[in-house]
């Protein structure tokens, strides 16, 4: 089972985790934690590490309304939540890829009927934010 939606833009990376970011605001998700791969790996391991891993930014999205019925439902699903997004850029490569979490993997998870709304929902919101960040890299 794939656990990520993605899409590949032929934008700078900084154009798209501004893209990214905007896109996900449009559909009503805000960013709780951000986590810059590339600075971690090189202040921890080195800048070898940081280099290898190239432009990586994990993005935790919420939109606080399904996140709060996802919790009503089942206040274990914390643990899977924000939904993360990631933006990243290998050394050299002139295009960047966006991966959000595919929400079904709550779904196999749990078997509630709230939880399965929710997913759902998240889904189509997601895919949304990757569409409009693949029609923004078209203009």
């Amino acid at each position: 089972m794939s656990y990520t939606h993605t899409t590949t833009v032929p934008m700078p990376y900084t154009q798209a985790v501004e893209a990214t970011r905007a896109a996900l605001a449009e559909q009503g998700f805000g960013i709780l934690t951000e986590i810059d791969v590339k600075a971690t790996f090189t202040k921890k391991l080195g800048a070898e590490s940081g280099e290898a891993v190239g432009d990586y930014i994990i993005l935790g999205a919420c939109n606080p309304t399904l996140a709060s019925k996802a919790l009503a439902a089942e206040p274990e699903l914390g643990a899977l939540l924000p939904c993360n997004v990631v933006v990243r850029r290998g050394a050299n490569e002139d295009h960047a890829t966006i991966d959000a979490i595919d929400p079904q993997t709550m779904v196999q998870l749990s078997d509630s009927a709230a939880v399965r709304e929710v997913a759902e929902d998240a889904e189509q919101r997601l895919r949304a934010a990757l569409d409009a960040i693949s029609a923004a890299a078209k203009d």
